[in-house]
């Protein structure tokens, strides 16, 4: 197998899993029952915590363990990591779920645009055709809801986007292994959830759940997603992110019995279609272009 199309599958099966364990998070924090500062404070100092245990096991066992932040990028990924998450945080008491939602899958955009400007990396119209379908997909979930927030939740909210894009797009410039530095990311939203627990009190009926949360699904999700720009394009690695959207409402729905919308299944199945068709055409494309005798005389 050509190292190209074995990296290009390693970076789909890596944000490919980290998404789909993203999305189990929207409901592990309903299990929790808790107050939402409470519920930041213990993910994030659980996630955080979990990563520096794991990464010196991994240092112990094997010399090649990625390091926690490598070099100067690193820092300003981890530091844009953590921005994106308090904006995020900032967004959802300052905006409606659905401009949030939305706004959030322009994700995908800014990381393709990001790209193509600093690291000449043009996206190919069917990458720019699946991109545009997903938001439609996206559009349909929400687009009864959209226009109740505010204008700074919703600034908010694109600033959470383009932070989050921006990391993706230096991770890939840089080819270094980012897995941990997300991770190091949390510090700052705990800081701030920190203080403001102080101010408002702590309450979690259920800690298991959000400890499982932090301890587990966070470190998963995030060191997948963050190393998937090694492998693939940020536009790519981008799209994986609203698997959440699509797939939380499903979990809600088996374990709170809540039924989705007909418009959340319709344009959840369009998501879905456009990342699977767009994924599978990418590898197909890549072989075709490795068995061609150009490529094999090269």
């Amino acid at each position: 197998m050509h190292s190209t199309d074995h990296n290009y599958r390693k970076g789909l099966i890596l944000t490919a899993i980290g998404g789909l364990v993203l999305s189990v998070d929207i409901p592990l924090i309903r299990l929790a029952k808790g107050e939402p500062w409470s519920i930041l404070m213990v993910r994030t100092g659980t996630t955080f915590l979990a990563a520096i245990v794991i990464w010196a096991v991994w240092r112990l066992i094997s010399r090649n363990a990625p390091k926690l932040i490598p070099g100067r990028k690193g820092l300003v990924v981890s530091a844009l990591y953590g921005l994106g998450s308090i904006a995020f945080i900032t967004a959802v008491y300052n905006t409606s779920t659905a401009n949030l939602v939305f706004i959030l899958a322009f994700n995908t955009m800014f990381s393709a645009l990001l790209s193509w400007i600093f690291l000449k990396e043009r996206p190919r119209p069917a990458t720019l055709l699946a991109m545009a379908v997903m938001i439609l997909g996206i559009l349909i979930i929400v687009g009864d809801s959209i226009g109740n927030g505010t204008v700074f939740g919703d600034l908010m909210a694109l600033a959470s986007a383009f932070a989050i894009a921006a990391a993706i797009t230096i991770s890939r410039s840089s080819k270094e292994d980012m897995g941990f530095t997300s991770l190091i990311g949390v510090v700052l939203p705990f800081i701030v959830a920190a203080f403001l627990v102080g101010q408002t009190g702590y309450r979690i009926d259920a800690p298991w759940w959000i400890i499982f949360n932090g301890a587990v699904v966070m470190p998963l999700s995030f060191f997948c997603l963050a190393s998937g720009p090694r492998y693939i394009s940020g536009g790519e690695v981008a799209m994986f992110y609203l698997l959440e959207t699509v797939l939380a409402p499903v979990w809600v729905w088996a374990i709170f019995l809540e039924v989705p919308s007909r418009n959340s299944l319709i344009g959840g199945l369009i998501l879905i279609t456009a990342l699977v068709a767009h994924s599978l055409w990418q590898l197909f494309s890549t072989r075709r272009r490795q068995g061609s005798p150009v490529a094999q005389a090269a």
